[in-house]
């Protein structure tokens, strides 16, 4: 029993000895911990600078505007002239998470009939994912119980345009025909 761990712990130190050997010719040979990464010679070589410094070209392929007529840039000043002077061009947030936990939030809002700030979330989840269908369908939920009708219809109007046979899209149509039968039977029974 004696012998047997006698061979193990030789062997145990044969192992350590051969890896610490290893470690310091790679100490000699290779950078270490602190150094800097070794960099390719053919950089420069061809007398290019790193790839920090390299530029790509993002212009637009030759006949692009031929070929697609209606994508010119998206930036215009007051005067609805083209803006030269900047390389940015239409940007939206666009996150669909965000705005799926909007219109989370703004149903919990909903359900506790706190409108108003249900209205807000579904209006920051339109921000988030314009044209989004069920942030439409739920701010004009919105506006009807806000006793706000035009808005209301506009939105449901919205959600047919995007939805038009959508799982919300029976609902929307029964209550914009409610909506506008209110419309007309006010206008109706206003005095001239």
């Amino acid at each position: 029993m004696h012998m047997h761990r006698t061979v193990v712990f030789i062997a145990l130190l044969l192992c350590l000895s051969v890896w610490t050997a290893a470690q310091s010719a790679q100490d000699e040979n290779g950078p270490g911990h602190n150094q800097s990464p070794p960099r390719s010679d053919r950089d420069k070589e061809a007398g290019e600078s790193s790839s920090r410094a390299t530029r790509i070209d993002l212009s637009p392929p030759k006949n692009d505007a031929k070929d697609h007529p209606n994508s010119g840039p998206a930036v215009f000043d007051d005067a609805g002239e083209q803006n030269s002077s900047s390389d940015v061009q239409e940007f939206h947030p666009w996150n669909p998470h965000k705005g799926l936990k909007d219109i989370e939030v703004g149903d919990f809002y909903f359900r506790r009939k706190n409108y108003h700030a249900a209205l807000d979330r579904y209006r920051e989840a339109l921000v988030w994912k314009p044209n989004d269908a069920v942030a439409n369908f739920r701010m004009a939920q919105c506006f009807q119980k806000l006793d706000n009708p035009g808005e209301a219809i506009a939105h449901y109007q919205e959600y047919l345009k995007i939805l038009p046979h959508g799982p919300l899209a029976d609902e929307a149509h029964k209550e914009l025909q409610k909506l506008q039968a209110a419309g007309q039977k006010s206008q109706s029974s206003k005095p001239m």
